[in-house]
């Protein structure tokens, strides 16, 4: 296993045992609000981390289902068949087999880029919505008030705030009291497994004060026995309606995995290779769904806690399938008698991080027009729906990439008259180079989106010169990396403006594959190519005539002004 030497073995193995005792409670509670028994959250812990932790290149993301992936199960599902019943149940490990194929898929077809649609901005609403929908679940199971939590956010909040008044004390109690201990526990003695010691306390309490018979509800009865190979079985239009969903989950995981795993190898300098972590993703998802578990994401919270616990391979992972096992075997009975508002308090504490009240902070501070981005995806995606806050997401993200793009820097560039100094940027309008002579550089490639504003750009920066009028145009090259075929036609329309209007176009600094592309487009005739912008202007200086009669230069890919 990459990273493990004998060192490092018994730290390895002590991590095991703390992610044991943080991965088994979260998972119970992520089960639940996916709607599905605590054997699926359980079953994930097995197989498919066994699979996901021999495949990945990555030494420290945990793989797991979390509380994002599990509150998009429920919203996505929910409304195709009741939580609890066997299609849905059976909906859900299609579901997971879905992702996994589109996993497999990103990673033969290197398609992970798509997950670069997911800004920042975009992830903290998408996120933060579904965790408030969420902790409204959690509050209800530790109040004991009774709410149907596939429901929809505002008939959720309602049934809350209608069913205050049947509140359960003990319930409320035993919450008061666990929220307060992982809070102050995490904050104190972080290296304390503090979930694993409240579900163990509260259950105690419950069953030498009988506290199931007051009212408070509890887990109930597991299924001994280790998890067993199925097959879901649908019809096809079922199998389409999951699509959506699948696609959804495929890409959060995608952008936050990919992300977090990245982080992670550049922290600890070892090796990151995005298509083999997502075919390790794919795999998982589909030994999820093979054997009774539900869609498998990546664990930020989990694997933060196996770096603070200095582990750099995934030996913990295997250690935790090995735990999970043994207790599927001979310890289930020590599961029934756990609180639900225990396990809404762990879930509850986890999620807070989630809602992203920091990050929108954050970006209120730092950008305006993303703050409005990551809000309208929280409110879509909390009122509208998850399938319909990842849409909205795209769009927004598509609408913020064309804005920043039909906006370039276009700089006009000066010169302060010293031989040895680059030319400077962005002179005043109406200004030139040097007399006669106007050098712009356009830094980005010329596309759909801006294509316009930069042939505006260069007629305003030629028709608002007083005194000698333009009578070379050049243009550096050095960023325009591509050009497409709406952005070529107005730059052939800008030639022929040009050329209307007696003025010489060059180009300087361009790199070999946007000459190959302007060829490809036409675009590229008898114009002159310097190989600096200062070559350009000591031949152009001299004048349209003297200029003309100098040979042309040749392409490079130099990158001095």
């Amino acid at each position: 296993m990459a990273g493990l030497t004998g060192k490092n073995l018994a730290t390895e193995l002590t991590a095991g045992v703390t992610l044991i005792a943080i991965a088994i409670p979260l998972n119970i509670g992520y089960a639940q609000i996916a709607g599905l028994p605590a054997t699926a959250g359980l079953y994930a812990l097995i197989v498919p981390t066994i699979v996901y932790a021999l495949v990945v290149s990555s030494r420290q993301l945990i793989a797991s289902p979390d509380a994002a992936a599990a509150a998009l199960v429920a919203s996505s599902i929910g409304g195709l068949a009741a939580a609890g019943s066997d299609d849905y149940a059976t909906m859900a490990l299609a579901q997971a087999i879905i992702c996994g194929v589109m996993f497999v898929l990103l990673s033969v077809f290197k398609l992970g880029f798509l997950a670069n649609f997911l800004s920042k901005p975009i992830l903290i609403g998408f996120v933060g919505g579904l965790a408030l929908d969420i902790m409204v679940s959690q509050i209800a199971k530790m109040l004991g008030v009774k709410i149907d939590s596939g429901g929809e956010f505002v008939d959720k909040v309602a049934g809350l705030l209608g069913g205050l008044g049947t509140t359960n004390p003990w319930s409320l109690a035993i919450s008061v009291v666990s929220v307060a201990v992982l809070l102050l526990g995490k904050r104190f003695l972080g290296a304390v497994p503090w979930a694993l010691v409240v579900l163990v306390l509260s259950t105690v309490l419950v069953v030498l004060a009988g506290l199931d018979d007051a009212g408070v509800d509890v887990l109930g009865a597991v299924p001994a026995g280790p998890p067993t190979l199925t097959w879901p079985v649908l019809d096809w239009t079922t199998w389409l309606a999951l699509i959506p969903s699948a696609i959804a989950l495929t890409l959060v995981t995608t952008a936050e995995g990919l992300l977090v795993s990245r982080s992670y190898s550049e922290k600890h300098r070892y090796p990151f290779h995005a298509n083999r972590d997502l075919m390790a993703f794919g795999l998982s998802n589909i030994a999820a769904g093979a054997q009774g578990s539900f869609s498998m994401g990546s664990s930020t919270s989990r694997t933060a806690a196996m770096d603070q616990a200095r582990s750099r391979t995934q030996l913990p992972s295997l250690v935790l399938a090995l735990g999970t096992l043994l207790l599927l075997l001979f310890g289930t009975a020590l599961l029934a008698d756990i609180p639900s508002p225990a396990i809404g308090a762990v879930v509850g504490v986890a999620i807070i991080p989630l809602l992203g009240i920091r990050e929108f902070a954050d970006l209120w501070r730092k950008d305006r027009f993303e703050f409005v981005i990551g809000a309208v995806c929280f409110v879509v995606t909390l009122f509208v729906g998850a399938i319909a806050g990842i849409v909205v997401a795209f769009t927004l993200a598509l609408i913020n990439l064309a804005r920043r793009a039909s906006n370039p820097a276009i700089d006009v560039l000066g010169t302060s008259g010293d031989p040895s100094e680059s030319l400077l940027e962005d002179t005043p309008v109406g200004t030139t180079t040097v007399p006669g002579v106007v050098v712009i550089r356009l830094a980005a490639p010329l596309f759909f989106a801006n294509g316009s504003v930069f042939t505006a750009a260069v007629k305003r920066a030629v028709t608002s010169v007083e005194g000698e009028p333009v009578h070379d145009v050049v243009i550096d090259m050095e960023a325009v990396t591509d050009i497409d075929v709406t952005g070529g036609e107005e730059f052939e329309a800008l030639k022929v403006w040009l050329a209307d209007n007696h003025v010489t176009l060059s180009f300087s600094r361009m790199r070999n594959p946007a000459r190959r592309r302007l060829v490809q487009l036409g675009l590229l005739g008898d114009e002159r190519i310097f190989d600096t912008n200062r070559a350009a202007i000591t031949a152009l200086s001299a004048g349209p005539v003297a200029a003309n009669t100098m040979d042309p230069g040749t392409p490079t890919e130099k990158s001095s002004s």
